[in-house]
């Protein structure tokens, strides 16, 4: 039997994907990451790379907008109470103010687990890791997403039972939402929801496919994580601890 050597092909697909390593850094989602690749955003050892589908080992230089991508640091996981009116973007094309403009700046840069949108408020939970963030954003997961409802309109028990059963909107399928009311008053009523999916403005549309506007919406928990006492605007770390109790390591 000959005595093959690994090319440097071979040795490519050793290691770990680019966008992987990227997030794991904590400098964008890998999602991103696989953008800011196939922009020419990246060299890996002086070579400008431009396919997502590149593996680098430990001891391969990555460069990324001129800076050299530093080790990865100590996976960390913040609550945040998130106050209406801000997106949770980066960089808004609007000029709206984001969520990332008003965090301390004492934190490193971070990512959202998932996000809330404009008028929506509550719990955010924010990770310098992005391999963490997309493992918590999936279903797989089987956390489910607590949220207080208000919303203007006939609320009835069949509504809600169709909501459990799963919904299609607009040919997007949703899966089940629990929805049990707290409260009604007028045409308002108060309601605590709970999804396992968090598809862009899921509770929203629902709501509106059944003729209902949801006018306020506050995020009590994502999975074990809970928003309690956080003030709004207020961050508060997780211990490391708790994180591998929770995701393991």
């Amino acid at each position: 039997m000959s005595d093959k050597k690994n090319t440097s092909q071979d040795f490519k697909f050793a290691g770990e994907r680019l966008a992987k390593r990227m997030a794991a850094a904590g400098l964008c989602s890998r999602r991103e990451a696989e953008t800011w690749i196939t922009e020419g955003r990246v060299k890996v050892n002086g070579k400008k790379i431009i396919t997502p589908a590149f593996n680098v080992s430990e001891n391969d230089a990555v460069v990324v907008d001129g800076k050299l991508l530093q080790a990865k640091e100590p996976t960390r996981l913040w609550l945040y109470h998130k106050p209406a009116g801000l997106v949770t973007t980066h960089k808004d094309p609007e000029g709206r103010k984001t969520v990332f403009e008003t965090l301390p700046k004492t934190l490193p840069r971070v990512i959202s687990i998932g996000r809330l949108d404009l008028n929506s408020e509550g719990l955010l939970l924010l990770t310098n890791d992005g391999t963490l963030a997309r493992k918590l954003e999936l279903p797989a997961t089987g956390w489910i997403r607590r949220y207080r409802v208000r919303a203007y309109g006939n609320i009835t028990p069949s509504m809600l039972a169709e909501m459990k059963k799963g919904v299609s909107v607009d040919g997007i399928n949703y899966g089940s939402i629990e929805a049990v009311i707290d409260s009604q008053k007028g045409g308002n009523s108060w309601l605590t929801v709970g999804l396992r999916e968090g598809k862009n403005r899921e509770i929203r549309k629902i709501f509106e496919h059944f003729g209902c506007t949801v006018n306020r919406l506050l995020r009590l928990s994502y999975g074990p994580f809970q928003l309690g006492s956080l003030a709004k605007g207020e961050v508060k770390e997780v211990t490391g601890k708790v994180i591998k109790s929770f995701v393991g390591s």
